[in-house]
């Protein structure tokens, strides 16, 4: 087996090259970013590698330009270090959210991922109403997301927060483990498995620098103690990364996330609150919202003790951000703007690497 295949490289990646050896070009996958300078791995091994101008200014936005975890088609050039990105392979799933501000723009966590391990920790800082917020944005992804509970060894009573887990998790599967002691890792093998890849994402302080540690076999990357205040953590990884396991696994490492804003959010919440997209076809009228309607079968759930009020009032927010951020993400004028904006950004930028 060859370097790209360690990375997850198939016969479908194959094809989606396609012809670009022709032109001189190799297939890479991208595996760090830090602030627009990447890394990529090749049959020729780690290499820099930066975007071309036309590139930047064909890119609409962030989302069209190279994130972690994407495959594609570099070209070297003749007395430079620095390999260039000719051509993004179509994505197969795409982890993103909305870039924090004001602005209407997609930010990329990352891309080709096989599953995500969304991970919380036993302790005061877990939020079952943060949780569905993060499974929803994996599922839209189109990964599998996987619910990982770390801190058992510090947790007296887990089933509490397992209860609730479950609940909140749906259909995905949900993990007790301790990153600290290793108990209850063995589970993850089902996930992390050569040629696979696998993203980590949750809030600061939850454990996912030691459970990257742990699955490494080395303690290279810097862990933090909570804060015994609120038991939340600070954070520790401070860039997108992909790693190869000893196992043949390959893992993402993300920096904490206290928020995840919506981008595109529909097909995530349907999923994420199956349990309510299940009720409502009983609901007495179509356009049921689950309110003060009569004959509502949601609401007889809750009344039932079938399913929590909280959570019908999770769907409700939730779906309701994410129907306000797609009327603004649609907005003729905003997107035009939004474009030449970025366009401007990358002109601005360009200048000032030169005068470097």
């Amino acid at each position: 087996m060859g370097i790209l295949e360690d990375w997850g490289w198939d016969a479908r990646w194959a094809e989606a090259f396609g012809g670009d050896a022709a032109q001189g070009h190799f297939p890479a996958r991208l595996i760090e970013e830090q602030r627009g300078l990447f890394q990529i791995i090749s049959e020729q091994g780690v290499k820099s590698a930066r975007t071309p101008g036309n590139m930047r200014h064909k890119a609409a936005d962030r989302a069209g330009l190279p994130a972690v975890g994407d495959w594609v088609s570099a070209e070297a050039v003749p007395n430079e270090k620095v390999v260039l990105i000719r051509r993004i392979l179509p994505r197969r799933t795409k982890l993103s959210r909305k870039a924090a501000g004001e602005t209407m723009e997609e930010q990329v966590i990352a891309a080709n991922l096989d599953t995500v391990l969304v991970m919380t920790a036993l302790n005061a800082d877990f939020n079952a109403r943060r949780l569905e917020r993060f499974l929803t944005v994996s599922r839209e992804s189109g990964a599998e997301p996987v619910l990982i509970l770390n801190k058992l060894d510090a947790c007296a009573e887990p089933d509490p927060f397992l209860a609730e887990a479950r609940q909140a998790a749906g259909d995905a599967a949900v993990v007790a483990v301790s990153a600290k002691t290793g108990a209850g890792l063995d589970a993850l093998s089902a996930w992390i498995k050569p040629g696979r890849t696998v993203g980590l994402i949750g809030s600061s302080g939850v454990g996912k620098s030691t459970l990257v540690n742990r699955l490494a076999g080395n303690q290279d990357l810097k862990t933090a103690e909570t804060r015994r205040s609120d038991e939340r953590g600070r954070h520790t990884t401070t860039h997108r990364q992909l790693f190869i396991l000893p196992g043949g696994g390959i893992l993402l490492d993300t920096p904490g996330m206290r928020e995840m804003q919506f981008w595109d959010a529909e097909q995530g919440l349907k999923k994420t609150f199956d349990d309510i997209e299940a009720l409502a076809p009983s609901c007495r009228f179509k356009d049921c919202v689950h309110g003060s309607e009569p004959g509502c079968a949601v609401k007889a759930a809750i009344e039932a003790g079938a399913l929590a009020a909280e959570r019908l009032a999770s769907w409700a927010k939730l779906k309701h951000e994410s129907e306000h951020e797609a009327s603004r993400r649609e907005a003729p004028a905003a997107t035009e703007k939004q474009k030449w904006k970025t366009i401007h950004k990358a002109a601005r930028k360009r200048i000032k690497e030169k005068r470097k």
